[in-house]
């Protein structure tokens, strides 16, 4: 691998985790998971979550512009089904009783915390446009053409991601060993109230927009 290469996969590794850090439904997601269920559900969650990041970002490295439109295009469909899924997940965690001390998911479970949090983040339109701006600010060129430097950068991507993901999830099962059922059912209320917020604030800014575009 010679440097140029190296910086690329740097750069990869960078915005994996400059767009997967940022607080927002994905990240409390996997925390609530890791705390109720275990590292294995967080973890489950979070690659999820890293695999659309790498789609988005495949796309952005092929050349943004398909990617933008599609996301233009449908950008109102979009927000509706990721905030109603949040409206859904948060009055669900609200209302889940803590499981048994120990108790964690089988492979069902894990599937369906991958699907969920891979569905979610593919929902979140802001998504590829943050990672437009993390390729402005790094100076990572774009085009139309793949080769072996996409395939790093791509690469690097995932790799950022899931490292966070991993730190996240980890930090959570390890404070999950302290939590009595008590604090666990207090822990889901915070997520589910947290979700819940940041459902009815995608929804709100969607009637917001059709308001303003009414008047």
């Amino acid at each position: 691998m010679t440097g140029e290469d190296a910086l690329v996969l740097a750069k990869g590794v960078a915005i994996g985790m400059m767009v997967a850090a940022p607080v927002g439904p994905v990240n409390v997601l996997c925390a609530r998971r890791a705390l109720a269920h275990g590292w294995r559900a967080g973890m489950a969650s979070g690659l999820g979550a890293a695999a659309a990041d790498t789609l988005f970002a495949a796309a952005a490295a092929l050349g943004l512009s398909y990617a933008t439109g599609f996301v233009a295009t449908h950008r109102v469909a979009l927000v509706l089904a990721g905030g109603l899924f949040l409206l859904a997940y948060g009055w669900r965690t609200l209302r889940a009783a803590p499981p048994p001390p120990g108790e964690g998911r089988d492979a069902a479970g894990l599937a369906g915390d991958f699907a969920s949090a891979f569905v979610l983040t593919l929902a979140n339109p802001i998504t590829v446009f943050s990672f437009a701006g993390s390729f402005v600010a790094l100076a990572v060129p774009v085009d139309q053409r793949v080769d072996a430097r996409d395939a790093l950068l791509v690469g690097g991507v995932m790799l950022g991601a899931t490292c966070w993901w991993t730190l996240l999830v980890s930090a959570a099962s390890r404070l999950r060993e302290r939590f009595t059922r008590t604090g666990l059912a207090i822990a889901n209320r915070v997520a589910g109230i947290v979700i819940v917020a940041f459902g009815v604030a995608a929804l709100a800014g969607l009637a917001l927009e059709a308001t303003r575009g009414g008047g």
